[in-house]
């Protein structure tokens, strides 16, 4: 039988956290066994084999949780993806399991090109659990998280636009944006932004984001239980702009379906 999946509403603090990292754009390095919940998604490309480009999350021992969009193209096949699991390291250590099939959200791209991006991953060899490879704990469905709270992004993207991938694990700490503002600011540049995304920065100050190789990767919120998936990276303006924060598919529109999916 799989294993379960951990689902807790988030216990918001009386007070909230305070800023663990200064600044992955604007990240600090950290180790698998912070967050042994996150793992890399490698694609294979003939010129240059296996490389990691986007993160995903631990459901159970066989399934997975990232972005529609890192499992889509015109030459798209899963027999093109693998991850990596239980190393702080890019592209190396852990141990590395093929993708069987993945299962995209059914609304993706239907009403935006980022509505509904998000995706649950069948495993072709099951994950064994160790103190750097566990199973993610997801926020309940519906739950509606508060402006202005702390969240965390944790991955191995690059750490400026136009820059490089980081070869060790990063993250940065920022806080949730209000919807409509960010909605708004958005439309000047014909970007769509629903209830289903979560938008978070340091609005009117930049300078720490997920980036391009992030997608997919988490969005934590802190709660009684540790850390709570509550976004998966999905897209932005750039990465760390100031006036455009950058965007997660709100995981708590579709805790539901990833529960009847993930099994």
């Amino acid at each position: 039988m799989l294993s379960k999946l951990f689902l807790f509403a988030i216990v918001l603090s009386a007070g909230y956290a305070k800023e663990k990292s200064p600044k992955i754009v604007g990240g600090e390095e950290t180790n698998i066994e912070t967050y042994p919940y996150i793992v890399q998604v490698e694609t294979y490309n003939r010129w240059t084999g296996w490389f990691q480009n986007c993160a995903a999350n631990i459901l159970n021992t066989n399934w997975i949780m990232s972005a529609a969009h890192c499992f889509e193209g015109a030459d798209y096949s899963p027999s093109f993806k693998r991850i990596r699991a239980g190393s702080s390291l890019r592209n190396t250590g852990g141990s590395v399991h093929y993708v069987d099939y993945e299962i995209n959200h059914p609304e993706y791209r239907v009403f935006s090109r980022y509505d509904g991006d998000i995706n649950v991953v069948k495993l072709l060899t099951p994950l064994v659990e160790t103190l750097s490879v566990q199973r993610g704990t997801l926020v309940a469905h519906g739950f509606a998280l508060p402006d202005n709270y702390p969240v965390i992004h944790a991955g191995w993207g690059h750490t400026r636009v136009g820059g490089s991938p980081s070869n060790v694990l990063l993250h940065t700490q920022m806080y949730t944006i209000n919807n409509t503002l960010c909605a708004t600011r958005y439309q000047q540049v014909n970007g769509v932004v629903t209830p289903n995304m979560i938008c978070a920065g340091l609005l009117d100050i930049g300078g720490r984001d997920a980036c391009q190789g992030d997608s997919g990767g988490p969005l934590y919120a802190s709660g009684q239980n540790g850390h709570i998936i509550v976004g998966v990276v999905s897209w932005g303006r750039g990465c760390a702009d100031a006036f455009y924060p950058g965007l997660s598919t709100n995981v708590a529109s579709y805790t539901n379906w990833v529960l009847e999916n993930a099994r």
